[in-house]
């Protein structure tokens, strides 16, 4: 018999790996090792490469927005919790990409509340 996580357990495991994923203390060590060593550098995106990027993030955010639009209203408030996670904390740096990714997220929320209402009219 396989027992399923209940949802907050489910979200408490993809928050952990969240955190393990993003810790510095563990890239850093990987770095030492023999397979990082090598040099590698990424080629610069050509402007062709961007456009695409550009218009597939434009497609996630629609998509996004349209799912969040028919979330309830706990779905709601763990996109807006999650935002809140990744928003730095009192007294850490504050790096410009999380913040904005923070913000984002937020904005996501709030297009899919006013989809919400214009789909309830």
């Amino acid at each position: 018999m396989t027992l399923v996580p209940s949802n907050s357990q489910q979200l408490q495991l993809a928050l952990s790996r969240w955190d393990d994923e993003g810790d510095t203390r563990v890239w850093l060590s990987e770095l030492d090792s023999p397979m990082h060593n090598v040099q590698f550098e990424a080629p610069p995106l050509k402007n062709a490469e961007l456009v695409q990027l550009h218009i597939r993030i434009i497609a996630l955010e629609s998509l996004v927005t349209t799912l969040l639009g028919a979330a309830s209203d706990r779905q709601l408030a763990l996109a807006r919790e999650m935002a809140a996670y990744i928003s730095p904390r009192p007294g850490a740096n504050q790096h410009p990409a999380t913040v904005r990714a923070a913000a984002q997220m937020l904005r996501l929320v709030e297009q899919a509340h006013h989809f919400r209402e214009s789909a309830a009219s």
